[in-house]
């Protein structure tokens, strides 16, 4: 089993889009949308979902009226300003305190030390992962709440799932679509991945944010592609991303030219390899084609 992550530097690169097409060239994959704050992978493919199943990345404190006293000790002892004198009396105390579920941090000091144990300390619901079914193939994803955290851990369940689903469906190849950055969240798409392809842009920022990914990628030791989107925009700017890629370790395995054809493959719900085989749909072809290889020469060693 092989798993090719697929992320960029930063948000819209067109990292989504390339793992669209690339489901619909791969033969028998397993798809995983790991962007959990932000996940689109679903505008495009419009899965069918057959499980939805609760994430709780954490605990969090919940203080009930009832039993409070108002002794002030969740207050004394939050580190996270998270706890108010300003919650409903319960007919021994006028004003009984209450914890913001936003600024709490989940570390349980309260609850620990109430002595009435007036404050609950449960699973938080953080959020949702899916598993469905679309015209590619299995595929698991993940919505994180608004404002939530532990999107990290989310991502380690998603790929979890995926791998199951490989397991179970016989499939070779895992397609993740990354978060973008270099934070928690990605280090969680790509630890013990096979493969990673960067998507970058031909600007000062695209150039910067390739660097990052590359230092993140080769500290982990894991072999790094770097494709350059929309590379016409700015050919001077391409060539000197991809030659300050040879220069890291990473090595450049295609282009995609700027096309209108993208945006109208996304109004109808198509990857852009289903709308058209011209254009950056031929380029996009290429780009599999060599991404492909690659997997193919991948090392026992970089296997799941």
């Amino acid at each position: 089993m092989k798993e090719l992550v697929v992320i960029s530097g930063k948000g819209g690169t067109g990292k989504t889009s390339v793992v669209a097409s690339f489901a619909a060239l791969a033969p028998r994959a397993v798809l995983a949308d790991c962007d959990v704050d932000a996940a689109d992978l679903h505008l495009v493919l419009e899965p069918t979902i057959l499980q939805r199943n609760r994430f709780s990345g954490g605990s969090r404190a919940r203080i009930m009226p009832g039993h409070c006293t108002a002794c002030g000790k969740c207050e004394e002892l939050c580190r996270f300003d998270a706890v108010y004198f300003d919650g409903p009396g319960n007919g021994r105390v006028e004003k009984t305190f209450r914890i913001d579920p936003i600024a709490c941090e989940g570390c349980g000091v309260c609850a620990w030390f109430c002595a009435e144990r007036a404050i609950e300390f449960a699973p938080a619901d953080n959020g949702q992962w899916f598993v469905s079914q679309t015209r590619f193939g299995p595929m698991a994803h993940a919505a994180l709440g608004v404002a939530e955290e532990n999107s990290g851990k989310l991502v380690s369940r998603v790929r979890g799932e995926a791998k199951r689903l490989a397991a179970e469906h016989k499939r070779e190849l895992i397609l993740v679509d990354g978060p973008p950055g270099i934070g928690c969240p990605v280090i969680a798409s790509i630890t013990g991945a096979g493969l990673v392809l960067a998507v970058t842009e031909p600007t000062l920022s695209g150039l910067h944010d390739l660097g990052r990914v590359a230092e993140l990628t080769a500290h982990f030791g894991i072999q790094t592609l770097v494709c350059v989107n929309k590379w016409d925009l700015n050919p001077e700017l391409a060539d000197e991303t991809e030659a300050e890629a040879r220069r890291k370790g990473v090595e450049a395995v295609g282009r995609i030219r700027y096309d209108k054809a993208v945006t109208q493959a996304q109004i109808r719900r198509q990857s852009l390899v289903e709308y058209t085989s011209v254009g950056a749909g031929e380029d996009v072809r290429a780009l599999w084609a060599a991404v492909s290889d690659r997997l193919d020469r991948l090392s026992p060693l970089a296997v799941l």
